[in-house]
């Protein structure tokens, strides 16, 4: 089966590697020209390791490009896979491969269809996730579940642990997604559309905190906007202090004053008060530290 894998970043080194060690390697690999590379914080170079395991490349910025779809079409694949891309692919596109194209979710589709899964997902508080391979077409992650793998988030869960589990499933997962399709191309449960959910676009300026909210709150914007994206942060005056790492550290009532004011300087960082009067201890952060009683702002 000739495979063209579509895809730029971590997550796609992984699904590369596993067909690679499953002795499907890709013949064709599209990715993310270098001038485009800032496009994703995890950015990962596929295009030599492709070369190396004898595939095709082709470098473009957008999946939908006249050239990307010409050459595409002259490699002939029977069966394309999308991990780590960012663009709707066309009708155009997903028209090629006769056994069709398949898009990968790091979601428990219906449920948070759409950009920026893995902060939201610890963002909104979720209990449970999962990893899912689907058939596109013309919505937004609305086609047909080929497979699903569900696990919980952990009450600590951090944007590169979860990262790392969605990893974990795609290297365990895409070697079976095309084993299964080779054997029945009409594998696939249609969605019910009525439990969709749908995440908003984020961006770096996104993980500005606001000091007026609770402790709780927070601390899972911490964890959720943090490695391999750009971090939550504050500002000190005219300084940004990126928090990489905090943890509850004092009750209501133990400190007096404002949302946002440092109250202490400790053994491993300093504390800040929060919006609901729980106060958090910064133990991880790139910046000056800032002084006793200064007043920490959003962007």
């Amino acid at each position: 089966m000739r495979i063209a894998l579509v895809g730029a970043v971590e997550g796609s080194r992984v699904a590369f590697d596993a067909l690679v060690e499953a002795g499907m390697a890709p013949s064709l690999l599209v990715t993310l020209a270098d001038e485009a590379s800032a496009r994703h914080s995890d950015f990962v170079d596929l295009s030599g390791p492709a070369r190396a395991a004898g595939a095709s490349v082709h470098l473009t910025k957008n999946i939908n490009a006249p050239d990307t779809i010409a050459w595409l079409a002259e490699g002939r694949p029977d069966l394309t896979l999308v991990v780590g891309w960012s663009q709707i692919c066309r009708a155009e596109f997903r028209a090629i491969a006769h056994l069709g194209s398949i898009g990968f979710h790091p979601a428990p589709l219906p449920r948070f269809r759409g950009r920026a899964v893995i902060p939201w997902t610890i963002i909104a508080n979720e209990k449970e996730t999962g990893s899912t391979f689907f058939r596109l077409d013309e919505g937004v992650d609305s086609g047909p579940i080929v497979m699903q793998k569900l696990f919980p988030v952990t009450e600590d869960e951090t944007a590169r642990s979860l990262y790392e589990k969605h990893k974990q499933a795609l290297r365990e997962m895409t070697p079976l997604v095309v084993s299964a399709i080779a054997r029945d191309n009409s594998v696939g449960v249609v969605q019910d559309d009525s439990l969709a959910s749908y995440c908003a676009k984020r961006s770096a300026g996104d993980g500005s905190i606001d000091w007026t909210q609770t402790a709780e709150s927070i601390l899972r914007l911490v964890r959720a906007v943090g490695d391999p994206y750009p971090g939550a942060f504050t500002l000190d005056g005219g300084s940004k202090i990126f928090v990489d790492q905090a943890r509850m550290f004092a009750g209501r009532g133990r400190y007096i004053g404002l949302s946002g004011q440092v109250q202490a300087h400790t053994g491993s960082g300093f504390a800040v008060l929060c919006g609901d009067g729980e106060t958090i201890e910064v133990t991880s952060w790139r910046g000056t530290k800032p002084k006793v009683h200064a007043k920490l702002v959003s962007a």
